[in-house]
């Protein structure tokens, strides 16, 4: 079965962030610091789906969806990280998870999707490898709770987008700023998806993946600087998330100054590279990159010209995504498993949609157009508009329109056209 769904994270729609026992994550710490998020947006409140969301399911429902990625909040279930297991956080997903089935709807939840506990923050985040083995307690502990019902589990989403924005830079949660230092950040998670991978499946899952976001990269021009610029890109980007997963190893990182990484210890790799059920890919654009001008990084963002942007400034570029899936398949052969799109979608302001549709419309058709690739899902990002990080509240990447004053939820002409598109009537 072919999985139509859309994609939630819980940090992003919940709020009750004070409410049965939930502990802080650093999205909350991030969002009460002056000056880091847009207007001073929090996600205190959200989309109120912890109070909403038999009214949300119903809203996947009627889209004619078949399944719905969701995440769960880490410090909703263990409120410091590890340690006593706060039942009221589990009961809720449990809740979700049985009305979900009960629809016929797929429950897809992603383990970790940014919000770490801050108490495993204030210990060291993922730069102390002690999390990656707190990470799979916790993956234990949900599993043990939902397992019965939940077949697909994503661990990780977007490690690399957290590395780079939370660590790397600082513009997302937890708001360091380590540039190359932040590389421990990349092992650690990888370490915790593998022993979250072993421990799901020692309390009942039947399918593991993890969710990577991929670029295709395109050099700037066919010099030989701007090549190799290229190609040390995509090895931070995409290789060095998707190779230790698919073929047990590192990429070269030559390119950053790094021989052997330092991070690594014995058995890390075996760990990490566990069989997976699946591949989850994030698309959005591909990324032009261009010989560096300086002596920091080994490559320089060129930007893409040419192609329409969303509200956010993203090029619309639909064929990226078959690029980028061909890609896939030509890089890694019979290692790549089944490939789901977990993320994929637009931020626009326009009331009757009608570029959000040609977005969705154009990126079906190019996911479609893959050769020789087994792809098993495409989910909409997003469900309903929301928190978007550091952009507060500003960009609507939602099927479904939300008044966050009223919380009042309104489908979009692109919730309407999907439907019809799943249903054959397009």
């Amino acid at each position: 079965m072919f999985l139509w769904g859309t994609a939630t994270a819980s940090y992003q729609i919940e709020g009750a962030v004070g409410e049965d026992g939930r502990g802080p994550s650093i999205w909350d710490t991030f969002c009460h610091t002056p000056g880091r998020v847009r207007d001073g947006h929090t996600g205190d409140v959200a989309c109120d789906h912890y109070h909403r969301w038999r009214e949300d399911i119903a809203l996947v429902k009627g889209a004619g969806l078949n399944a719905y990625r969701f995440s769960i909040a880490w410090p909703r279930v263990l409120p410091a990280g590890t340690g006593a297991v706060n039942q009221a956080g589990l009961d809720f997903y449990d809740r979700l998870v049985d009305v979900l089935c009960a629809e016929g709807i797929v429950p897809v939840p992603t383990l970790f999707h940014w919000d770490l506990p801050q108490a495993l923050e204030d210990g060291g985040g993922w730069l102390d490898r002690d999390t990656a083995a707190r990470f799979a307690d916790y993956a234990a502990v949900v599993a043990r709770r939902l397992s019965d019902r939940v077949r697909m589990w994503i661990t990780l989403n977007e490690p690399f987008v957290h590395m780079v924005y939370g660590y790397a830079l600082g513009t997302h949660a937890p708001g360091r700023a380590l540039f190359l230092d932040a590389l421990p950040v990349a092992h650690h998670q990888l370490l915790g998806h593998g022993l979250a991978a072993r421990a799901l499946r020692a309390n009942g899952a039947e399918q593991v993946l993890i969710t990577n976001n991929c670029t295709p990269v395109w050099p700037a021009s066919a010099a030989p600087e701007d090549v190799a610029a290229a190609d040390a890109y995509d090895t931070l980007h995409n290789r060095l998330f998707n190779d230790p997963v698919l073929l047990g190893r590192y990429p070269d990182l030559s390119a950053y100054g790094i021989g052997e990484p330092a991070f690594v210890q014995p058995g890390d790799l075996e760990t990490i590279a566990q069989p997976l059920d699946g591949l989850g890919i994030n698309y959005y654009n591909p990324t032009r990159i261009a010989r560096p001008d300086d002596e920091g990084l080994p490559f320089r963002d060129a930007g893409i010209t040419g192609y329409p942007t969303t509200a956010f400034g993203w090029p619309v570029v639909p064929d990226g995504l078959r690029e980028l899936l061909e890609s896939l398949r030509a890089r890694y052969g019979e290692a790549l498993p089944p490939v789901y799109v977990t993320e994929n979608g637009c931020s626009y302001e326009e009331l009757d949609d009608r570029e959000r549709i040609a977005y969705l419309d154009g990126h079906i058709a190019a996911m479609e157009r893959a050769e020789g690739v087994d792809v098993r899902g495409y989910f909409v990002w997003s469900l309903l508009d929301n928190f978007e990080w550091a952009e507060g509240y500003n960009q609507r990447f939602g099927l479904v329109h939300v008044d966050f004053a009223t919380q009042e939820r309104t489908p979009k002409a692109s919730y309407h056209w999907l439907r019809d598109r799943i249903a054959g009537r397009t």
